[in-house]
């Protein structure tokens, strides 16, 4: 169960600071909050952290103890890489109203994006990565809930900036810290 809580509050924090809720935000205020752009939302996290946590499971089977930490460690640093060095795109002028189109783009993002990096992480090292995969799914669509909830207020309301270096920070220490521990320099 503690990767399950892990990958929730890690993924929730992660898209929380990403780019994706931001997606969402637009989405809702140019097509307005409808059911579809939520189902989608939700689709998107569970396939795109179903993926992430399968990947992570595959590639860990592969790899001995020490390399498990060190592709941990490579995802954290591409978490941390991809909040720190990755803005929200532009508001698109004119937005799909395909329901298979934003579930596409929501799954690919969520899958690449730091959410998708963390659970991978988690995943790699977590006795039931299953666990994590539905963790990542829940803490994601959570926060892209509120984001599609708030619409055009979210960008008002939440604090970009802040959330997005101060995570970055954290993975970024947490990924530094791990290689450390990874290649014996930390007792």
């Amino acid at each position: 169960m503690p990767s399950f809580f892990l990958a929730l509050l890690a993924a929730a924090a992660a898209t929380l600071a990403g780019r994706e809720a931001v997606r969402v935000a637009r989405l809702s205020a140019a097509l307005g909050a409808g059911a579809g752009l939520l189902v989608a939302c939700w689709l998107a996290c569970a396939v795109g952290s179903g993926v992430a946590a399968w990947l992570g499971w595959r590639i860990a089977a592969l790899l001995g103890p020490d390399a498990k930490a060190m592709l941990m460690t490579i995802a954290l640093l591409l978490a941390a890489g991809e909040l720190a060095l990755l803005r929200p795109g532009r508001t698109p002028l004119e937005p799909t109203r395909s329901f298979g189109a934003i579930a596409l783009v929501l799954g690919a993002a969520q899958l690449t994006s730091a959410a998708g990096f963390l659970v991978l992480a988690l995943a790699a090292i977590a006795p039931m990565p299953g666990l994590a995969a539905f963790g990542g799914a829940i803490g994601g669509a959570a926060v892209l809930t509120a984001a599609w909830r708030a619409g055009a207020e979210w960008e008002a309301r939440v604090p970009l900036g802040p959330p997005r270096w101060g995570i970055a920070a954290l993975l970024l220490l947490a990924g530094g810290l791990g290689g450390l521990g990874a290649k014996g320099l930390l007792g």
